[in-house]
């Protein structure tokens, strides 16, 4: 039922704003029918209680990955210039290939900040057909969500307090900082990108990674294709 996958992949949403979405799929149901089929579901969202950061309820796991492109991770790594100034980088992984797709450097990244490094990412690769994100302002916020709608991307929020729910994206920034922001002091946003940028592609053409046959991202993305076999479970 197509009111059940959208509760899926929007644990925060209510029914009003799900009959929103359906409406915009075009389908002609009214509210009510959608709130009578949304209880039916067991679908209700209780209201948040003070320092208790989880649902009411789980409402499952995202589906794994079975092919390149179908499913990416978001999520934002923050650091300092050497001056102190604060800026922040946007990590985009793709979940089969473990590829990184986008590191956006920036010192305000918005939510149309987001969408506007998706529209370059898409002109280099299709965009997938979901995308996993937190809670966080950015992927909540309008501009992403209209973006998303456009495009035909869905995005699935984890559930509050679990950043296992995106662990593959938080493993992999644990391997930027290690190898890139920690190893380097950047004087100015500019060279930030540069090195940041740099490390990307070798990450992605010349580390050999442990889950993927010591195969880098782009041999294994490539070979993947071909041949079809699958990573295994671990992120490292």
């Amino acid at each position: 039922m197509r009111i059940r996958e959208s509760a899926l992949a929007r644990p925060r949403f209510g029914y009003k704003r799900i009959h929103i979405v359906l409406q915009r799929e075009g389908w002609k149901i009214n509210r009510k029918r959608v709130h009578r089929l949304y209880r039916l579901e067991g679908l209700q969202v209780r209201m948040r209680m003070r320092r208790r950061k989880r649902l009411s309820m789980h409402r499952g796991p995202a589906p794994r990955p079975t092919s390149l492109g179908e499913r990416w991770s978001m999520d934002f790594v923050h650091d300092q210039l050497a001056g102190g100034r604060a800026f922040r980088v946007l990590t985009v992984v793709d979940n089969w290939s473990r590829e990184s797709v986008v590191l956006e450097t920036g010192f305000r990244l918005s939510g149309e900040s987001v969408a506007q490094a998706l529209v370059k990412a898409s002109l280099q690769r299709p965009l997938p057909r979901s995308i996993t994100v937190d809670h966080g302002t950015e992927f909540t916020s309008k501009a992403l969500d209209q973006w998303a709608w456009e495009h035909g991307v869905q995005l699935d929020f984890t559930r509050p307090g679990k950043p296992t729910d995106n662990g593959l994206c938080e493993s992999f920034n644990g391997r930027l900082r290690d190898e890139c922001l920690n190893v380097n002091e950047f004087e100015s946003i500019d060279q930030a990108r540069e090195r940041i940028e740099a490390w990307r592609i070798d990450y992605n053409e010349q580390r050999p990674h442990g889950s993927l046959g010591h195969l880098t991202p782009s041999e294994y993305a490539k070979l993947g294709q071909r041949t079809g076999f699958e990573v295994t479970e671990s992120p490292a």
